[in-house]
């Protein structure tokens, strides 16, 4: 839509904030070339539901800022990995090898759990799409392959482009789903081959978290390790002396990118910061300055996340026993937060990695 004047609809009525802040996702997204510092600026913030799946992909580079390359760029990427497909996915098995077929099988075996409370993610059709997703990634990726934690980073993905196409807060979704595999089919697959692609940006830049022995996230689970023992000496020997390791239940939460410790609307607030991060700094035609540069900002922010996320409980984790601490570690009492609350951690967070992470004396104890 076009904006209108600051603080104002075109009409000159006064907006809400909200709507205000709406209105400076329009400003920038309305230019013929998207400014991406600043956009990234301003999603730190929160991403308005209608706009995240024009700046996801922004923010991840799958689109190209200037308007006049989009086009050109979606039909290509869309027409190769629908080709991928046909060529990899969409024959019998047979003419797969053994790792191929094994892939598939773990595969299978893993979409129906996925964001089982979810019910877009129990409808036959998505199903379908997650499965084919994973498989091509896996194929594309043969240093890592598939690994189990993967199938969750596809459905934020997968969620934003598909909600773009369904009636906005459908109690039936997969009536929805149905419906527009009827009618619209080339929707659903521009959706699954953009979550492909965003999805791969992203692992991409995290690849050694899914290679073997995943060093990646071993790395990210001793640095949380670190920062606790800095920030809270006496939750850290309490788990200590309780003989709980970090990996025990921090490993998930890197692997899934606490995919699994909050409600998937949450989740998509808290990527819209991730996914501000992601990038990397630019010089002022809006390049990268460094292609090294793209992709570890998220991944440094999610362990202050997760370190702000721990320090949340810490007066209830001191008074526990071991059982005790694996199970609510393990099952987080997060079903009653909101975006505030997402927001407030990721504060926290902010604030830890502006205190510790140019600061590594602080964390040799």
């Amino acid at each position: 839509r076009t904006p209108g004047t600051a603080g104002r609809d075109p009409n000159g009525t006064p907006l809400s904030m909200d709507d205000q802040r709406e209105a400076k996702f329009d400003a920038l997204l309305y230019e013929d070339v998207v400014d991406l510092k600043a956009l990234r600026a301003l999603s730190w913030s929160g991403i308005p539901s209608r706009c995240r799946s024009t700046v996801w992909p922004l923010l991840l580079g799958y689109l190209p800022p200037n308007k006049s390359f989009r086009s050109a760029t979606l039909q290509r990427k869309r027409r190769e990995y629908l080709e991928s497909v046909a060529q990899h996915f969409d024959i019998s098995d047979a003419e797969r090898s053994e790792y191929q077929r094994k892939t598939l099988h773990q595969i299978l075996i893993d979409v129906p759990r996925t964001s089982t409370s979810s019910v877009i993610f129990q409808c036959p059709l998505v199903q379908r799409s997650l499965e084919r997703v994973l498989y091509i990634w896996a194929l594309r990726h043969p240093a890592s392959g598939y690994v189990q934690g993967i199938n969750d980073m596809v459905t934020p993905f997968l969620i934003v482009f598909l909600s773009e196409h369904l009636p906005a807060g459908a109690l039936h979704p997969a009536e929805g789903m149905e419906e527009l595999h009827r009618h619209k089919p080339y929707l659903l697959a521009q959706a699954e081959a953009d979550a492909f692609w965003c999805l791969s940006l992203l692992l991409d830049s995290v690849q050694d978290n899914y290679t073997f022995a995943q060093p990646g996230i071993q790395r990210m689970v001793f640095k949380l390790k670190e920062l606790i023992a800095r920030i809270d000496a006496k939750l850290h020997t309490h788990l200590l002396n309780e003989n709980l390791h970090f990996i025990q239940f921090a490993f998930r939460w890197m692997n899934c990118l606490l995919l699994r410790e909050f409600s998937l609307d949450l989740i998509l607030r808290l990527w819209d910061t991730y996914l501000a991060e992601y990038g990397g700094p630019e010089d002022a035609a809006g390049a990268y300055t460094q292609a090294s540069d793209i992709g570890d900002g998220f991944a440094v922010l999610h362990v202050y996340v997760c370190a702000a996320l721990l320090t949340h409980w810490s007066a209830r984790l001191k008074t526990m026993e071991f059982q005790d601490l694996v199970i609510f570690l393990q099952h987080l009492p997060t079903s009653g937060w909101c975006n505030t609350d997402v927001a407030e951690l990721l504060s926290q967070a902010y604030v830890f990695k502006a205190l510790y992470h140019n600061a590594p004396s602080h964390l040799a104890g």
